[in-house]
């Protein structure tokens, strides 16, 4: 399996949009580690309120001084260029080039990441501390870019289960060089693709993993298969900002009490990491989309430093210094969890209803009062059958039990081969 630090290597220095090469570029890489199959929209196709803009490509771009040197340069750095900007060829003055130059006065050694993806207009993004090297009265800019009649590129994976009933994974891949706001959630959501894909166990759930251009695509995908969702979809997570050593954030469905919240709050409660809950508002990632009224999918994202949260945030300063393989490891493992739980958790019926099944002619009691593990199981047990009703399911036992749902997963094997209990 490739190194997660070869990946964001490879990753990293493509310009990815929300339409164009590098969204396709992306996709082949990754399409490497896991199978992704790519489906092309054209521009001018309306989804909803909403209609795909021209296709953007990129090659070249520059700010040169009277002496030729490159002052700005996309090829060193590519947040220098607002993404979409329309192309450019002049000599201007200093006072012209300025109203087009963007920066932070804020956070003076970073470069702001700038779009203008339905509006027409040029820019370029700099260092605010590097402003003074624009001292003299006339340049040559120059951006080499396209904006044409195209396609938006959406990439699916699909693994199917016993079940029609499906989970969800969805990130996005339309951020040029940013490292915790875009590389870290396809980066995690494809290892995670590629764990079930490896997974010895028969899956109950269907799996669905969706690389879209963020908001765009999210809605053109909704507007093909959004009602499909709509009657398939049990829990579902946005894959973004993953990558930081800061601690776990999850955003609530608007639901907010669906099996994706549960499985996802269970396993933070029990993860011994730092955490926060915060419920679901109308601003953020494509949860916006995938929970809007129409839809209201079951669907949350899971995160570390929440996006617009941590200063690094749409700027140069969010690189590969600022997420660690050690955090995205640590992510992968908690994501891991979350599916295993979706796995393990059902509804179960008690088949020995009647008082409680003799455990000791199934040798299934300790004969020893020191076989502590023991003891722990059939208490394991009881709870089991006492609350396997075919209303609680695993997650509610786990929860009176006061343990994580999946150190219940050796009980309910063991009850289930025995016959003392079935899923309902």
């Amino acid at each position: 399996m490739v190194h997660i630090t070869e990946l964001l290597t490879r990753l990293w220095p493509i310009t990815r949009s929300i339409t164009g090469n590098g969204v396709r570029q992306t996709l082949t890489i990754l399409n490497e580690l896991v199978p992704i199959k790519t489906k092309e929209y054209p521009t001018g196709l309306n989804c909803f309120d909403w209609s795909i803009p021209k296709e953007w490509n990129i090659q070249d771009a520059y700010v040169k001084n009277k002496q030729g040197k490159r002052i700005i340069d996309f090829k060193k750095n590519n947040l220098h260029v607002m993404s979409y900007s329309i192309p450019v060829r002049q000599i201007m003055s200093r006072d012209e080039l300025l109203k087009h130059i963007h920066t932070l006065p804020d956070q003076p050694n970073a470069i702001p990441y700038l779009t203008s993806y339905y509006q027409e207009r040029w820019g370029f993004c700099l260092e605010h501390e590097r402003l003074a090297e624009l001292a003299d009265d006339e340049y040559e800019v120059m951006i080499d870019s396209t904006l044409e009649e195209g396609h938006l590129t959406i990439g699916e994976g699909f693994i199917p289960g016993q079940r029609e009933q499906e989970v969800l994974f969805s990130t996005y891949v339309c951020h040029p060089s940013m490292g915790n706001n875009e590389l870290s959630g396809p980066v995690v959501q494809s290892y995670l693709y590629d764990y079930l894909l490896r997974r010895s166990e028969p899956l109950k759930y269907s799996y669905r993993f969706l690389y879209v251009p963020e908001t765009i695509g999210a809605i053109v995908y909704l507007s093909q298969y959004g009602q499909a969702l709509k009657e398939k979809l049990v829990a579902g997570y946005v894959v973004t900002c993953i990558g930081d050593p800061g601690a776990f954030t999850y955003k609530k469905s608007r639901r907010g009490n669906t099996l994706a919240d549960r499985v996802a709050e269970h396993v933070l409660s029990y993860s011994e990491k730092p955490y926060q809950i915060v419920d679901w508002y109308p601003g953020g990632s494509d949860e916006r989309q995938y929970c809007s009224p129409g839809f209201n999918l079951p669907v949350g994202s899971l995160m570390r430093s929440m996006y617009g949260k941590y200063p690094e945030y749409h700027t140069s300063l969010d690189n590969l210094a600022f997420i660690t393989p050690a955090a995205l490891t640590e992510s992968i493992d908690i994501y891991i969890q979350i599916i295993e739980t979706l796995e393990l958790n059902d509804t179960y019926t008690n088949l020995n209803p009647y008082c409680e099944p003799q455990l000791g002619k199934r040798s299934l009691y300790p004969t020893l009062g020191a076989q502590k593990n023991k003891s722990q199981l059939v208490k394991q047990f009881r709870y089991l059958l006492a609350f396997s009703d075919g209303d609680s399911d695993i997650i509610d036992i786990a929860e009176r039990l006061k343990v994580p749902c999946l150190e219940l997963k050796e009980a309910i094997q063991v009850l289930t081969k025995e016959s003392l209990l079935d899923r309902s």
